[in-house]
């Protein structure tokens, strides 16, 4: 995901923070600092780092359970409205996405289970008020509160996560239960419209409450919602075609004695951008229109293709799905693969490739629909 970096990397799995998520920071350094002044803004900055902590530990849970079905896990990252584990592809059985879903907010009913305990232990008295607040004697900055407090935040996180609504855990968890009887596309629809719905009542009840954040939460809800449901239409279009029937199967290729200023020629003449560099029919690498511009850029010298290309490349069988090599391209973290058959080099396919097969593809399955006869009663 643009705009973040990473901080952490566990279960081999990368963890980073959107720029974006400094905001968050501020906020609890303002929201605390206004009633306790300097404290507050420190407490109010630890309060956050602890909650997304917590939301850390909730997308680990995903992820660890994840991987266990043998489904990889790029990246953790964490935004304002909470974090994402990008997966690169969805589970293939419903139930293992109905454990995976499950595992995130069990992680946070784990950690609320535990604050509870500890704010007993830290503070006999205390009681969690209407705000999430611990109310007790002392009404100052304690560790007693901030056990509170996030205790609260935990059971919000759980309660929160379990609306069945996209792309939320329960959105998801509804999704895999309605699979078991339907089909996965169907049950996509079907849960993606009630997150919609949900989402839009949210909205409307946080513009009559002044809940910006309530707000924000309700955009995020809707356009996941119909993001999934796009990206499930992709899937299901793309399994209808190999790959085979996507590669440029005219494209220019480029021998080992070639330089960098030919590639360059060709990505002004051609607009072609991925290039296969060839010998006796075998590819030995690939060379991108980045690889040329970086080249331009730091060697004045007309270097040859070979100094630049990418010997470690992807390759998929032509009698694949297109889904399955957009699903191998994305384990491998691949703009363009190499496709073969039969041990046989053919030619290379890339993700925009793929894209502009699924435009057409969808396309034509529109136009088919409205050539059918309509029925006459």
């Amino acid at each position: 995901m643009n705009w973040s970096f990473r901080f952490a990397r566990v279960a081999g799995i990368d963890i980073k923070i959107h720029i974006t998520f400094f905001l968050i920071l501020g906020l609890g350094a303002w929201q605390w600092g206004s009633r306790f002044g300097m404290a507050g803004v420190m407490f109010g900055i630890l309060l956050m780092i602890l909650l997304f902590v917590c939301v850390t530990l909730h997308e680990l849970g995903h992820s660890v359970v994840a991987q266990r079905f043998g489904v990889p896990v790029r990246e953790i990252v964490l935004l304002p409205l909470g974090g994402v584990a990008l997966m690169t592809r969805n589970p293939s059985r419903p139930l293992h996405e109905l454990l995976i879903a499950a595992a995130g907010p069990l992680v946070n009913v784990v950690i609320a289970l535990v604050l509870f305990v500890a704010t007993g232990m830290a503070n006999p008295l205390a009681v969690l008020n209407g705000d999430g607040l611990v109310a007790s004697q002392q009404p100052a900055l304690s560790f007693g509160l901030l056990l509170g407090w996030l205790l609260a935040a935990n059971v919000s996180l759980v309660l929160f996560n379990l609306i069945p609504a996209f792309p939320l855990d329960g959105g998801r968890m509804l999704r895999a239960v309605l699979a078991m009887v339907t089909s996965q596309q169907r049950a996509t629809r079907i849960a993606a419209s009630i997150g919609q719905l949900l989402a839009i009542g949210l909205g409307v009840y946080g513009f009559l409450s002044g809940n910006i954040v309530l707000m924000l939460v309700a955009l995020f809800v809707f356009f996941g919602a119909g993001q999934e449901q796009v990206a499930t239409q992709a899937r299901t279009v793309l399994e209808t075609r190999r790959v085979g029937d996507a590669y440029n199967k005219h494209a220019l290729t480029l021998q080992v004695g070639d330089r960098v200023s030919k590639v360059a020629d060709y990505i002004l003449t051609s607009y072609q951008p991925d290039f296969a560099v060839l010998q006796g029919g075998q590819l030995l690498g690939i060379v991108t229109r980045d690889d040329v511009l970086r080249a331009l850029a730091s060697t004045p010298a007309d270097a040859y293709v070979t100094s630049i290309m990418q010997r470690d490349f992807v390759r998929v069988e032509a009698q694949n799905t297109l889904e399955a090599a957009r699903t191998t391209m994305a384990e491998r973290g691949a703009r363009v693969a190499a496709v073969y058959a039969a041990g046989d080099y053919l030619g290379l396919v890339s993700l925009d490739d793929i894209a502009e097969a699924f435009a057409i593809i969808a396309f034509q399955q529109r136009q088919n629909l409205d050539r059918q006869p309509t029925p006459i009663a």
